[in-house]
């Protein structure tokens, strides 16, 4: 239940709260992650008056304020297909109204479109008060498993040089995604596979030089991915494919 209510007008303030030892408190952006908490008794900051809903571009780093929500990132002139239509696919339209791209980062599961494009893209968070830049890849291995209590995310950055890719399958065209792979090349020719579909986040298939070898790595990590929605052998079957459709066009 929440028992408190906050609207801070600066980040310092609303750091200031999150870092209170009681009672807990909890940053609210959209309120769509919020709403499925199972928090017995918080307070939450509302983050909506701190500015942190901008979308900039600076050289070939796109910043992305953490409560801008996914239709503004969508609507966004210049943003790469792909990426436009992995953020489409994470939820109706209504919720991408609301729905944040911290809280994403924060919320999603492996089924989600949007974390499994900026685990490819290599993105990366910005955390206050420290100003401390983590990949999002690093965030989601730790994610749960260590303290967070009076930190907050303020940005996310994502590379504009990078060509993406990405391709699903789902039960319905507006269903979450059973399996999806999502390919990121560098001009260097570096190149990130990740793959979704299952389990509590997107995995990373591969990070190298080039692409070669992600056809093997796809199917062992795809090992263990049974659960009630595929097989793991549909899963490794249809992945290859859609790595094949993927790399054809990058």
């Amino acid at each position: 239940m929440i028992i408190e209510y906050h609207r801070p007008k600066t980040l310092e303030e609303a750091l200031g709260l999150l870092q209170r030892p009681q009672p807990p408190t909890l940053p609210l952006g959209g309120g769509t992650t919020l709403s499925r908490l199972k928090e017995p008794d918080c307070a939450v900051v509302d983050l909506q008056a701190l500015g942190l809903n901008q979308i900039m571009l600076q050289g070939n780093i796109l910043k992305i304020g953490a409560t801008v929500t996914l239709q503004q990132l969508i609507d966004y002139a210049g943003l790469r297909p792909d990426l436009v239509l992995a953020a489409r696919k994470e939820t109706t339209f209504n919720l991408r109204q609301r729905a944040t791209v911290a809280g994403s980062v924060v919320s999603g599961d492996g089924r989600s479109p949007f974390l499994a494009a900026l685990l490819a893209l290599d993105a990366t968070l910005l955390w206050m008060p420290r100003e401390q830049v983590e990949s999002v890849g690093d965030f989601l291995a730790l994610r749960g498993r260590r303290p967070q209590k009076g930190l907050l995310i303020t940005e996310l950055r994502v590379a504009t040089n990078v060509n993406f890719k990405y391709e699903a399958v789902a039960r319905t065209p507006e269903d979450r995604p059973i399996i999806l792979v999502a390919v990121a090349k560098w001009p260097s020719g570096r190149t990130r596979v990740v793959v979704g579909g299952f389990g509590k986040t997107p995995r990373l298939v591969m990070d190298g030089p080039d692409a070669s070898g992600s056809q093997v790595a796809l199917r062992s990590v795809l090992q263990d991915a049974d659960d009630e929605w595929a097989s793991a052998a549909y899963r490794q079957e249809v992945a290859q494919v859609l790595l094949s459709r993927c790399m054809s066009v990058l």
